[in-house]
């Protein structure tokens, strides 16, 4: 039988935190599966979900992850995760897309509603600022499953929203046989 955990870290960055992380739950037998690592500022956020044999729970695990030195100052939840793992009915992602240019308000907000209109689950999405030569330059990118039906309207209306807006759109199918 398997153990399911969501563990949950945040603390500030250094080099070497995902080797720690990593490197400790593959000793105590964990597996993980749905992983994300953000650097958000100065600070890195690590989730997961990992599978652990039966006799470890969550309050081993977090304890063995609190003597990890790189862990010292960090936010560290580990709890049991409940729901599927592997959902049965999840939208692989069909499309990565890509939006860039100078940093404007809103833009994460109205890319996403065009995404509701037309059906489509954003599956992970990553932005990045950096500044540049003075203005705040923006990188969006986001993984997503769009209806097959709804792919080239969804895409149309994405392209000419980051037009407006002064974005280099960019995107590619994702291809499914992989």
């Amino acid at each position: 039988m398997v153990n399911n955990l969501l563990i949950s870290v945040s603390c500030p960055d250094k080099v070497g935190l995902l080797s720690a992380l990593a490197g400790r739950l593959f000793d105590l037998g964990g597996d993980l599966g749905d992983t994300s690592l953000a650097v958000l500022g100065e600070t890195a956020e690590f989730t997961a979900i990992c599978a652990f044999p039966d006799d470890l729970d969550a309050v081993t695990v977090g304890g063995e992850l609190r003597q990890l030195p790189e862990l010292r100052n960090a936010s560290l939840e580990v709890r049991p995760y409940e729901r599927n793992p592997m959902p049965r009915h999840h939208a692989p992602v069909t499309h990565r897309v890509e939006c860039e240019g100078v940093n404007r308000p809103g833009l994460i907000a109205r890319l996403s509603e065009i995404f509701q209109d037309c059906g489509a689950n954003i599956v992970r999405l990553n932005a990045d600022r950096q500044d540049r030569m003075g203005e705040h330059h923006y990188l969006i990118s986001v993984a997503v499953a769009i209806p097959d039906d709804r792919a080239d309207a969804c895409l149309a209306t994405l392209a000419n929203t980051a037009g407006q807006l002064g974005q280099i759109f960019r995107w590619h199918v994702v291809d499914q046989g992989l």
